[in-house]
């Protein structure tokens, strides 16, 4: 059955994705609760564009004779219900912004992890689950050399070298990767989504979904079984990092 695309009212280029394929990235994580025994699923929002206020948003199940209200948390966050005529009507997921205003992802978290650190499962599940429900969104340029290996397959997250951008909650000056009495630091070159040296950065950033959150970016070593899952990715921040929200 081909897709049917509802706009959300007064606003004809919305910025939406497939109820579908969300729920089918919520089947995936129930999945593999192994990777992540404790993790809870959200989704997240965030600003893509310079100038984008997020406070007050609105999101919508929109389908042919539906139109459901998501409550979404002040952090921006939110859980999908399951609907079944949702799916049955090939409903979109739509909040009141345009398109490439904002971007998506899936965020996994397990409760009671120390400060400023991240359990590295719940990391290896967010990127399936944002490969499976469809919420990457990136546009040609450099970041096609950084993105092009990218499929819409879960299986690209067991890529040693993926290159899935995580967004860390402030600038981050470094990240650290602690399995026991092993550490080792995240190269440079996995921060700042691989860019900071690219010489037409300024021209080409507006490509990629972390325009305005750059400093906050991080690739990690996803399929690289040696970290197992209860590694924590510990953060270093820039604490007087310009955190733009």
């Amino acid at each position: 059955m081909p897709g049917v695309t509802i706009s959300s009212k007064g606003n004809p280029d919305p910025v939406e994705k497939s109820y579908r394929r969300m729920v089918r990235g919520i089947d995936l994580f129930e999945r593999n609760r192994a990777k992540s025994p404790q993790g809870q699923l959200r989704f997240k929002l965030l600003p893509r564009k310079p100038g984008v206020s997020l406070d007050k948003l609105e999101l919508l199940v929109l389908g042919k004779t539906i139109e459901t209200p998501i409550p979404v948390a002040p952090d921006r966050t939110f859980v999908l219900a399951r609907d079944q005529k949702a799916w049955d009507e090939n409903a979109m997921v739509t909040p009141d912004r345009k398109a490439l205003t904002m971007t998506w992802r899936a965020e996994v978290r397990t409760p009671g992890l120390p400060p400023d650190t991240r359990r590295l499962g719940d990391l290896r599940l967010e990127c399936q689950v944002g490969m499976e429900a469809g919420l990457y969104s990136n546009s040609p340029s450099f970041i096609t050399r950084i993105f092009s290996e990218i499929s819409s397959s879960p299986a690209y997250c067991d890529n040693p070298e993926n290159r899935y951008l995580f967004f860390a909650e402030r600038p981050v000056f470094g990240v650290t990767l602690v399995s026991g009495a092993r550490r080792e630091m995240v190269p440079a070159s996995r921060l700042y989504a691989a860019a900071i040296d690219t010489p037409t950065l300024a021209q080409e950033l507006q490509f990629c979904d972390c325009e305005v959150l750059l400093d906050r970016t991080y690739f990690l070593p996803l399929g690289d079984r040696s970290w197992p899952d209860d590694t924590l990715v510990v953060f270093d921040y820039m604490e007087d990092g310009d955190a733009r929200r």
